[in-house]
């Protein structure tokens, strides 16, 4: 009984929107984060094309903004000095990166940045390559050409807009804005089928939601969690797709709240493959991680 009191509260709270269709991916998605983290730059055109070798289905990435108006892949909103260089080599210090703001780069700035020679005591495995931040259109166009040429399966692309409303217009731009100028890019390219758009910031998802209701969409969820799912989905005012959180807050209850009302639910980032393994026998409907090269060994 319990069970059909949340969702009709789901049900009533959501009619002012349009339900999204619900989203049970019938395959386990493996989902490289940022590529493939541990094992390449993050975020970069080397490390997709390793992950999309490793046989990951989503690719997991992160979109910032230029002065330009042009989409960046980078998980920061800035230059981050623990794996990024000046162009001529030398190191960036730590009290100096927040002033290399790509909001206020274009393009042509921003990409003179090497982000991938620099070790990145994090991740030792990474693999060291001088290397630029990739325009969100340039790593389409080489994993599309690269899955056709290598014959491989087509992959999802799963884009967090980097947005908070205490951000807005010095980090990032407004949510539409932001929204818009990926989708720009994703219908142009023709893959929007194979898109995933998630984030922190529910007004990205709510003006997805409402604008471009056949996107999936992806609620990211961090510690401490101050509101049940029921709470969060009111927030949100709509049926996301997906539902992903840190997988330390992952539990038999939630997954099973989130199939019943027809939620995936894909947990990050897992980097052990014990945890993996726990995580995927508990049920849930994918991981994301920094090792993609862990997945051979799931059972």
């Amino acid at each position: 009984m319990k069970k059909y009191i949340f969702l009709l509260v789901l049900i009533m709270s959501c009619t002012h929107y349009k339900i999204q269709q619900a989203f049970i991916p019938t395959f386990f998605d493996k989902e490289g984060h940022r590529g493939c983290r541990g094992l390449m730059p993050e975020n970069t055109i080397p490390a997709f094309i390793k992950a999309l070798d490793l046989g990951v289905t989503t690719l997991e990435m992160d979109a910032v903004i230029t002065k330009d108006s042009q989409v960046i892949i980078s998980h920061d909103p800035f230059i981050n000095h623990a794996f990024s260089l000046y162009a001529d080599g030398k190191p960036i210090k730590a009290e100096d990166e927040k002033k290399l703001k790509i909001f206020s780069m274009t393009y042509t700035e921003a990409q003179q940045y090497d982000v991938g020679s620099k070790y990145y005591a994090s991740f030792p495995q990474q693999q060291k390559m001088v290397v630029h931040k990739p325009l969100l259109s340039e790593v389409i166009d080489s994993v599309e050409a690269y899955t056709s040429l290598h014959h491989l399966p087509k992959v999802q692309y799963n884009i967090e807009t980097k947005s908070t409303d205490s951000t807005d217009g010095i980090l990032h731009p407004l949510p539409a804005t932001f929204v818009e100028l990926i989708m720009q890019i994703v219908e142009s390219k023709g893959i929007a089928s194979r898109v995933i758009i998630q984030s922190f910031d529910i007004r990205t998802l709510q003006y997805l939601h409402q604008h471009y209701p056949n996107i999936k969409t992806a609620l990211l969820v961090e510690p401490p969690l101050t509101m049940n799912l029921a709470a969060q989905l009111k927030q949100l005012g709509f049926i996301p797709s997906i539902y992903s959180p840190d997988y330390h807050l992952v539990t038999p209850l939630m997954v099973k709240q989130c199939h019943d009302l027809g939620i995936a639910l894909i947990s990050w980032t897992v980097d052990d493959l014990p945890t993996m393994q726990k995580l995927k026998d508990m049920g849930v409907n994918g991981l994301i991680s920094d090792y993609p090269n862990l997945y051979a060994q799931l059972k």
